[in-house]
């Protein structure tokens, strides 16, 4: 039986999650790195574009989360909104979210195939709060050739309640960037 590199990683993943002992799979995780991590986060080999592409190919869409060791505004994010079952499925159903330090070390491939460390990438891009989610168009064809801030359809810099942060998903999961504002979708949601 061959497995993907993908398939193999999940399953490693998931025995790290299983060997967690009494931890509940809703909770969220304590890296060595010192940021916290949902379980259901995507493990990636930090290539975007095959990232983008894998999640278009589950049907969901793809963000980046991007984190800071000792930010109580992150740590709000996973104990707060994603410990909310209404978040947290919606989420898990329909993106796939993979999670950066802003100042972290690690070697990730952009879409235009630059290899830059993560706090390199987050320069790149204009990131410089946390957390920040970053939300990116449907594909990745084409995504090189853009700057980077266009190859965003939406960012969420900076903590959101748990209502605007759960409309931001859906802002994007139902395409709404394209003829109108968050700001102007959340008007209009109903009360």
């Amino acid at each position: 039986m061959n497995l993907s590199r993908r398939q193999l990683m999940l399953g490693a993943a998931a025995a790290t999650v299983l060997g967690a002992g009494a931890a509940r799979a809703s909770d969220p995780i304590l890296t060595d790195g010192g940021l916290y991590k949902q379980p259901w986060f995507l493990e990636s080999f930090l290539d975007l574009s095959e990232d983008l592409d894998d999640a278009a190919k589950a049907g969901k869409r793809f963000a980046v989360m991007w984190e800071l060791k000792g930010c109580p505004y992150c740590k709000e994010t996973h104990f707060v909104n994603f410990a909310r079952p209404e978040i947290s499925d919606y989420i898990k159903a329909n993106f796939e979210v993979l999670q950066l330090n802003i100042i972290g070390s690690r070697i990730v491939t952009d879409f235009d195939g630059a290899k830059l460390s993560e706090k390199e990438m987050a320069a790149k891009y204009g990131v410089r709060f946390t957390p920040t989610f970053q939300f990116f168009a449907e594909r990745a064809a084409g995504l090189k050739d853009l700057v980077p801030q266009k190859r965003e359809v939406a960012r969420a810099p900076g903590y959101l309640r748990p209502e605007d942060f759960i409309a931001m998903f859906r802002y994007v999961r139902e395409k709404a960037y394209r003829d109108k504002s968050f700001r102007d979708y959340v008007k209009a949601l109903p009360s």
